[in-house]
């Protein structure tokens, strides 16, 4: 088996976040594809859409893009917003973030050449750490 780890080099930043997955329900029942709509691009719409609990995964994804603004150290906001941030799966299914324009400038601005990231969720929880490296 040929594994290929992503390249190593110097932490620029680090993130994690953790949010109870009845709190995404409870959003979504509320407020429904305006909250989904808001915070998750249409790659991972689509993903969540095709799992049997699509909560988890977007709770995991919120959790993700939360990680990923506090590796930045600008939270969400007009800096960094839900969407500069899209995970996606790589060739083993592991978690990748791609990110916009806006993304990307501050990946640059920083020195960082990447994002790392995990995920997990449980029943009740999701959680997420990002880490920005330079190779």
């Amino acid at each position: 088996m040929n594994l290929q780890l992503p390249p190593g080099g110097v932490l620029i930043g680090l993130g994690a976040d953790i949010i109870e997955i009845e709190r995404i329900r409870g959003v979504m029942a509320r407020h429904g594809e305006r909250f989904i709509d808001r915070i998750l691009t249409d790659e991972e719409k689509a993903y969540c859409a095709t799992m049997a609990h699509p909560h988890k995964h977007i709770a995991a994804r919120f959790a993700a893009k939360e990680a990923v603004s506090k590796c930045f150290t600008t939270g969400i906001g007009t800096e960094f917003g839900w969407k500069s941030a899209s995970v996606y799966h790589g060739s083993r299914h592991e978690p990748l973030i791609r990110l916009d324009p806006q993304g990307q400038a501050l990946l640059a601005h920083v020195g960082a050449t990447h994002v790392m990231l995990t995920l997990s969720h449980t029943e009740n929880y999701a959680m997420a750490v990002a880490a920005l490296v330079r190779a």
